[in-house]
């Protein structure tokens, strides 16, 4: 299995519609609330330091809302460690215990996907407690259909948030135990510097979320990453333009040039030799019909009028009529997406059916189109020979490459003797009502 563009599902940012036709502006979104990037030589990188707004008001004497606040989470903090930390160590004990046998592993990444649960909650108490501003990690990429056992296997133990969620369980249970005497005890004792005691223990408890729950590592490669994609969406986007201005030079352009000239000797033939003048123009009329089925396949090419009109799934059933192997299409969508989207995933299924035709010696073929969270999933699976690959020069890096600069996700199963499956994922965003954005830009 090849893989390429986006890992995982993420916050969906505004998309440039990269290599087919004309481009989309990209501007990716920021979704972590926190300071502003900054650069340094060239290269873009998260601040670590958090906005104003971020930060509790300062410690007093008197027990505020914030100070009874700070104790609570302090005092919660043993019961949510000790959960935690048993959670842990049956996982690990259990998972490596059992790692010889066919149960073990599976358990252990099912273990995984719980520790992610608990590092939600722990955000959740961080942010409601003591504002901490935190977003959440991404997703773990689910597939529609079944990808092979081992794929689902490794994508889940090399899952980084589910490892940093586990680490922070395991050493949240000494500290809840000192957090938790400090402040209890505290509270009789300590009483009047109890609210800076509480503040300076918060602090470090803030420093944890955020050093091991928080996704901002995962943002800043994902910032590298759109960054390099930019390139790609300008270069993309410019092979597109003169493909089209070579289209137009060489089809159509050439023909009515052809046409006018053939007129023209019409027209002086029209007096001397009516009949063969009759003949020139009837010729120049199959021009023309020839002339006018080009800049239809063209404007296909552009952007196809059943895609406007109709959306994906008449689109999409246009594209497999005209393909020389049997598909099924499936589309399963409560709505229409963006426009730019929606015109990515149209063009990437109809490369990928031209491929099917040419390369894969199938006898059927499929494709299923269907939206899982705030992604557009896309399925082409064919019953071939396989052994596709992404630098096999069937145009499946450009896809890949094409799909990355709008923060998608490809990825090509194509085993030696078949079947091959593609999926690719796209972010979804709404699809604005006629004149909105017009509206919005005046």
């Amino acid at each position: 299995m090849e893989r390429a563009g986006r890992e995982g599902a993420r916050e969906a940012a505004p998309e440039a519609r990269a290599g087919w036709g004309y481009p989309y502006s990209a501007s990716p979104t920021n979704p972590m609330a926190c300071a502003p990037p900054a650069r340094h030589a060239g290269r873009m990188t998260m601040s670590p330091s958090l906005p104003d707004n971020d930060r509790p008001p300062p410690a007093r004497f008197a027990l505020d809302r914030w100070t009874w606040k700070e104790i609570a989470y302090l005092l919660a903090n043993l019961p949510m460690a000790i959960v935690g930390f048993v959670y842990t160590v049956f996982l690990v004990g259990v998972g490596a215990g059992l790692s010889v046998t066919v149960i073990g592993l599976p358990l252990l990444v099912l273990g995984l996907g719980g520790a992610r649960g608990l590092g939600r909650a722990e955000r959740s108490r961080a942010r409601r407690m003591l504002g901490v501003r935190v977003e959440e990690p991404s997703p773990m990429v689910r597939g529609r259909r079944d990808r092979g056992f081992f794929s689902w296997l490794w994508s889940g133990l090399k899952d980084p948030v589910g490892w940093r969620a586990l680490l922070y369980s395991f050493i949240r249970l000494p500290w809840g135990v000192a957090t938790f005497a400090v402040t209890l005890v505290s509270l009789f004792v300590l009483w009047p510097v109890l609210p800076y005691l509480a503040r300076g223990l918060t602090n470090a408890d803030r420093a944890m979320v955020r050093g091991l729950l928080s996704p901002s590592d995962e943002l800043e490669r994902r910032i590298a990453e759109l960054e390099s994609d930019r390139g790609v969406v300008v270069d993309t986007a410019a092979a597109d333009l003169r493909r089209i201005e070579r289209d137009l030079h060489d089809g159509a352009q050439a023909r009515l040039v052809a046409l006018a000239m053939g007129l023209g000797l019409a027209k002086e033939k029209l007096t001397d030799d009516p009949e063969a003048a009759a003949r020139m123009v009837d010729e120049a009329h199959g021009e023309v019909k020839v002339a006018l089925q080009e800049l239809r396949d063209l404007a296909r090419g552009i952007h196809p009028a059943v895609l406007t009109d109709r959306g994906l799934d008449a689109a999409l059933s246009a594209i497999a009529s005209r393909c020389t192997v049997p598909v099924t299409v499936s589309v399963q969508l409560p709505a229409r997406p963006a426009e730019a989207i929606e015109g990515i995933a149209y063009f990437t299924v109809s490369e990928l059916l031209q491929n099917v035709s040419k390369h894969s010696r199938a006898t059927a073929a499929s494709v299923d189109v269907w939206r899982s969270g705030d992604r557009l999933m896309l399925q082409v699976g064919d019953d071939g020979a396989g052994g596709a690959r992404l630098d096999g020069g069937t145009g499946m890096a450009g896809l890949a490459d094409r799909l990355g600069a709008v923060d998608g996700l490809f990825v090509l199963d194509s085993p030696e003797g078949g079947p091959t499956t593609v999926t690719a994922e796209l972010p979804w965003r709404d699809r604005l009502a006629p004149g909105t954005e017009r509206a919005g830009a005046a």
